[in-house]
């Protein structure tokens, strides 16, 4: 199976400088799919004006990863999603570990807003999953998945870190070659996008590897040679 990868940038900082010097370095590359935003950025200078910052730079998709969205009750799901779209957001990330009413109610009230939803289940962490020593029992990940599926949603967050709980998800949740999976673990948690056979359209979220990196652009160039070696991309 031939690959769409793309890289998302974590813009997980919070010197404004940075923050520009960054874009302006990636932005043209093909790999850029889009941008993610967190609460470093958000808290820290307010999301309209974030995103109005990075809007002057670049015209692609704003992600917001809330860290996590969707854990409270699901009337709340409304006054988020007026937020986002208010802000200049395009693409949502929920984890909703609160049930499958939030779930819903969550994921219905971004719809309404035409926002992309993305419902993440697992991840990249050690002693996550109960069976990893966590608090979050094995299947609820993929009950998580399959209902958010069920309910329209084709895009979703997997850890490019646990390429075996990945596959036995894809595979019980009924997961298919329609979805887009948004992967953090790149870089510098060792991720290898080439042990994910099942996905066809790949989206790597890296942080620090990249944020840190001397010459972006060449971190990036760096990237999508290593790619093209090791996995079969269109």
């Amino acid at each position: 199976m031939k690959k769409t990868i793309k890289i998302i940038p974590a813009l997980d900082l919070t010197d404004l400088d940075k923050l520009e010097n960054l874009i302006r370095a990636v932005d043209k590359h093909p790999l850029i799919y889009g941008y993610k935003l967190g609460f470093t950025l958000g808290l820290m200078y307010g999301l309209p004006d974030i995103c109005e910052l990075i809007k002057k730079h670049s015209e692609k998709p704003l992600i917001y990863d809330h860290q996590k969205a969707a854990t409270d009750i699901p009337s709340t799901g409304k006054l988020f999603a007026g937020i986002m779209k208010r802000s200049g957001i395009q693409e949502v990330i929920l984890f909703p570990q609160a049930g499958p009413e939030t779930l819903k109610a969550w994921n219905q009230a971004l719809q309404e807003k035409e926002l992309k939803v993305i419902v993440g289940g697992i991840m990249t962490h050690a002693a996550y999953l109960e069976s990893e020593g966590g608090f979050i029992r094995d299947t609820a990940g993929t009950d998580m998945y399959r209902l958010a599926f069920s309910d329209g949603v084709r895009n979703f967050v997997v850890p490019l870190t646990k390429p075996e709980e990945t596959e036995r998800i894809f595979r019980e949740a009924g997961l298919d070659d329609t979805c887009t999976f948004y992967s953090p673990g790149f870089g510098s948690q060792g991720g290898d996008p080439a042990r994910f056979p099942m996905i066809a359209n790949h989206y790597l979220i890296v942080g620090r590897s990249l944020l840190n990196a001397e010459d972006p652009e060449m971190y990036l160039q760096d990237v999508s040679n290593h790619l093209k070696q090791t996995v079969m991309m269109e």
